[in-house]
């Protein structure tokens, strides 16, 4: 059994998706992510917040690139199949998927973590590689170049210990991992990673500055295939008579795209249209504190602003730099909007930060009742 080489997981699960009554065609990204597979722009790297389609979109890749199956009949009729490119690259590579959220069932240490990510590799290595087999490699990288093949890297939550505060003082071990697997080698013919906090945080050695980063605020390439837009978001409403598209407007719209284009979190709308009911989805799928943990350093200037905010109005700021999000605490006003603005609590469009839409509007109003927070909460419970 396969443990991350051209393993069927990603078919079986993008199989399911598509075969969803609310299933979204994003398939066309498959083109330009495409144009990146050996060039020097092959390494993307997506941070979004979570249930925005990060993993629907790598089993997609997954299902698409992998040689161990024949997908076209999967994708026939979805927008890939109707490019001029849809056969060069159907089923043609190695893929190579890791989760970093999965953990061995004992990980008291950062080496049983980094030690079950490179056994999975290795011994999925020298099963297809039989000529290999029971040589001595200094490292998964070395039995990977020893191939003289070439792999797409499909990589899900890379972030998973930073976000989890997992080995603290070996996690710069574990980006000279990463490095040292994919920068500059040979066999990597894409390397299409994702996760909720950005690299460059992290980066400070420039470990990873292969890659191109994309954002929740610098992606103008990206965007529309995290998110579902207000046409599909019209289109999914037609396929049910439960909820109108007034309603789901109401509870879920306020992310925007550079182009002024709507955005709304794939999650909730799913959610809301199979139940027939509109209420607080996403927000249920975090942390329970996830909206308080920012507040709580009382950063000057902050509970006043998401006062304004949760009056509906708008509050002015100028992130012109992206700074840590969820390793440190805080320091200032803008490090503490940039990091929930990364993990999607607020809108962010040309300077002006809202709270994105009633969802949200709730999950702040609950949060901001807690009597830590002063004449603040009384404002909120009057």
């Amino acid at each position: 059994m396969a443990f991350c080489l051209n393993t069927n997981a990603a078919y079986v699960d993008f199989n399911r998706l598509v075969h969803d009554r609310f299933f979204v065609d994003k398939s066309a990204i498959i083109e330009k992510i495409s144009m990146r597979i050996n060039t020097t722009n092959r390494y993307i790297c997506i941070t979004k917040p979570r249930r925005f389609g990060k993993t629907s979109v790598l089993n997609m890749l997954g299902a698409y690139y992998g040689k161990a199956y024949d997908a076209k009949e999967l994708f026939h009729g979805l927008e890939i199949s109707k490019k001029t490119s849809f056969m060069v690259h159907l089923n043609q590579y190695n893929v190579i998927t890791l989760c970093l959220n999965k953990l061995p069932d004992r990980h008291n240490a950062y080496e049983d973590y980094i030690n079950y990510i490179q056994n999975c590799i290795k011994q999925d290595i020298e099963a297809a590689y039989p000529s290999i087999s029971g040589k001595d490699f200094r490292s998964v990288a070395d039995m990977l170049s020893a191939t003289e093949d070439e792999f797409i890297f499909v990589v899900d939550e890379w972030d998973y210990i930073f976000r989890h505060k997992l080995y603290l003082e070996r996690q710069g071990d574990f980006l000279e991992f990463l490095r040292n697997l994919l920068k500059d080698r040979l066999y990597v013919a894409l390397a299409h990673m994702t996760g909720i906090l950005p690299i460059s945080q992290y980066n400070t050695s420039s470990s990873l500055n292969m890659f191109v980063e994309y954002t929740m605020l610098r992606d103008l390439l990206f965007e529309p295939y995290f998110g579902f837009t207000e046409n599909e978001v019209e289109l999914l409403c037609e396929k049910q008579t439960a909820l109108k598209m007034n309603e789901i407007r109401e509870w879920y719209n306020g992310y925007q795209m550079k182009n002024g284009e709507r955005l709304y979190n794939p999650l909730s709308i799913v959610y809301a249209l199979k139940n027939g009911t509109c209420q607080s989805y996403w927000a249920r799928t975090g942390k329970e504190d996830e909206v308080s943990f920012f507040l709580k350093y009382n950063i000057s200037g902050v509970l006043d602003d998401i006062i304004k905010m949760l009056g509906s109005a708008s509050v002015w700021i100028d992130i012109e730099k992206e700074f840590t999000a969820g390793q440190k605490p805080p320091k200032n006003r803008e490090e503490t909007y940039f990091a929930m603005i990364i993990y999607g609590l607020f809108s962010y469009s040309d300077g002006e930060l809202r709270i994105p839409n009633k969802e949200l509007m709730i999950e702040f109003q609950k949060a901001l009742k807690n009597d830590e927070f002063g004449y603040v909460a009384q404002l909120v419970r009057n």
